[in-house]
């Protein structure tokens, strides 16, 4: 191992299932995580992982972060109302303090471009925004990379679809099937995009070593499937019965605002720099291969 990785200390931010993946680095990479309930402690000093209490709500709870990581993961999503996230705003105010990191990678959303109209597009994309969620995460895409520009810190953001894993809490379309949710019929249907959570958790690490500087990624799998074809395929492998198709109209009658609003947008995501820029080697190439029983 390198001599320049023997004093890295790797500080993870929104340390869920994909954020616990920096277990992975080497023993001698110090890896820390922002916690901010307590009884999430322990399990991860299981896993060698150093918690340290805070709270991007708080910022005062923030001040023991600056000038301790020498990379940095922010996974940790925006607030649940407002237009701009002054979680990342608090988060990136400490780490200017005293030295700033050498490299952070913010988990972002396909969201921001909004519809496409099933369209491929690649991360030059005018961005289009079409819900507050998805402006509060372009708003934090602004910050991070001017945070990178005027500290000379190495940003990456990676624009991630729906994640998925047999072992991740909603992960899996299961509960939807058995639930006899319907999809749109093929005449409505939107593209949807995937990323097996295993993958992402290594695309991460990868853009903490290997991501350009301000530089965007998407952080999808090579799947070209419609939403309600990808329902179709998990319910053959799971050998349950196909959801039932509805027109938009019914769809705006029968389902929630959430569920609306990922049948509203359509786009196919290109994630060529995903493979050669961050060199990163898909495990689960498609949601065939990442739904299939082991």
């Amino acid at each position: 191992m390198p001599a320049r990785f023997r004093r890295v200390r790797v500080l993870v931010v929104g340390c869920g299932d994909v954020g616990r993946a920096a277990r992975r680095l080497s023993p001698r990479v110090r890896v820390l995580a922002l916690v901010r309930d307590a009884a999430a402690a322990p399990a991860l000093r299981a896993q060698g992982i150093t918690p340290l209490a805070g709270d991007l709500d708080d910022t005062a709870s923030l001040r023991r972060l600056a000038g301790i990581a020498t990379h940095v993961i922010h996974l940790a999503p925006p607030p649940g109302e407002g237009e701009g996230d002054a979680r990342t705003q608090a988060l990136l105010r400490v780490l200017a303090r005293r030295s700033v990191p050498a490299a952070l990678v913010y988990g972002s959303t396909s969201g921001v471009y909004g519809d496409c109209g099933g369209a491929w597009i690649d991360e030059t994309r005018a961005l289009n925004p079409q819900t507050a969620r998805a402006r509060r995460r372009v708003a934090a895409e602004g910050q991070v990379r001017a945070f990178g520009r005027a500290a000379g810190v190495r940003a990456s953001i990676l624009r991630i679809p729906g994640i998925y894993a047999a072992d991740r809490p909603n992960g899996t379309p299961r509960e939807r099937l058995q639930r006899v949710t319907p999809v749109l019929a093929a005449a409505d249907d939107v593209f949807t995009n995937h990323i097996h959570a295993d993958d992402l958790a290594r695309a991460v690490l990868a853009a903490l070593w290997r991501g350009k500087p301000q530089r965007v990624v998407h952080a999808s799998d090579d799947s070209d499937l419609r939403m309600g074809d990808y329902f179709d395929q998990a319910a053959d492998l799971y050998g349950l019965p196909r959801p039932p198709r509805i027109s938009r109209a019914q769809a705006t009658e029968q389902l929630s605002a959430v569920q609306l609003s990922f049948m509203r947008e359509s786009r196919r995501m290109h994630n060529r720099r995903l493979k050669q820029e961050l060199r990163l080697r898909l495990r689960y190439p498609t949601v065939a291969t990442g739904l299939a029983p082991a």
